[in-house]
């Protein structure tokens, strides 16, 4: 496993982002694990965050694009950070834009917010976690509306493997197969288990066995 996702698991954990215990999706799915991105919440937090996602999108797609979009209201500060990443690490200029959820009907008018997208433009988009894909479903046609646009791929910051509501693929990989795009993670659940499963981390064991039953026990009934 590459040292930034060892680096980026850990740091989930300082920011109390990723959770183990008994929590209740937004589908009703009982789970052991929770990942709750709202917890970045610091200047600090946000400049890690965009080297993490800049790691994983250099990884994946290559820095040759032109725009990474990322979808209100969460993506906003995903795609200001993980540009901003990128050009420090990478010496790469990439611009940045995301979707208003009300167009706005004066000064910089319109649905966009950052720069406009053209013809001709490659963009990726970024997300935080994505469990149905509705966001996807709700921004794509605002991109493919701004012109002759190729949507190379989609990254996200922890792919949870699980099978969608109405369907036994990933959302991932419905996703994939949907829009024919290419998509990517910081990290897998089952990277996470791999890192954290009995060992510890300052001074304790995250995943014990105990847990490692849980985690298993919820992927036999939901993995994809």
């Amino acid at each position: 496993m590459e040292t930034y996702k060892r680096e980026f698991i850990e740091f989930m954990i300082d920011c109390n982002v990723l959770k183990f215990g008994d929590f209740v999706t937004k589908s009703g799915r009982e789970t052991p694990f929770f990942v709750n991105t709202g917890f970045y919440r610091t200047g600090a937090q946000l400049q890690k965050l965009g080297e993490y996602y800049a790691a994983a999108i250099q990884k994946s797609f290559g820095l040759d694009f032109d725009v990474l979009f990322g979808p209100a209201y969460k993506g906003i500060p995903l795609t200001v950070a993980a540009t901003m990443a990128i050009s420090g690490l990478y010496g790469k200029d990439i611009r940045y834009c995301s979707n208003r959820k009300e167009i706005k009907d004066h000064g910089d008018k319109g649905i966009l917010l950052g720069s406009p997208i053209t013809d001709g433009d490659r963009v990726v988009l970024i997300e935080d976690v994505t469990t149905a894909g509705t966001s996807i479903e709700e921004t794509m046609p605002i991109i493919k509306a701004q012109g002759d646009v190729s949507v190379l791929g989609l990254v996200v910051s922890v792919d949870r493997m699980e099978k969608g509501k109405d369907t036994e693929k990933s959302a991932l990989r419905a996703i994939e197969e949907k829009y024919g795009i290419r998509t990517a993670s910081i990290v897998t659940m089952a990277e996470v288990v791999e890192h954290l499963y009995n060992k510890e981390y300052k001074g304790r064991i995250v995943i014990d066995d105990s847990l490692k039953e849980k985690i298993d026990d919820y992927y036999k009934k939901y993995g994809a």
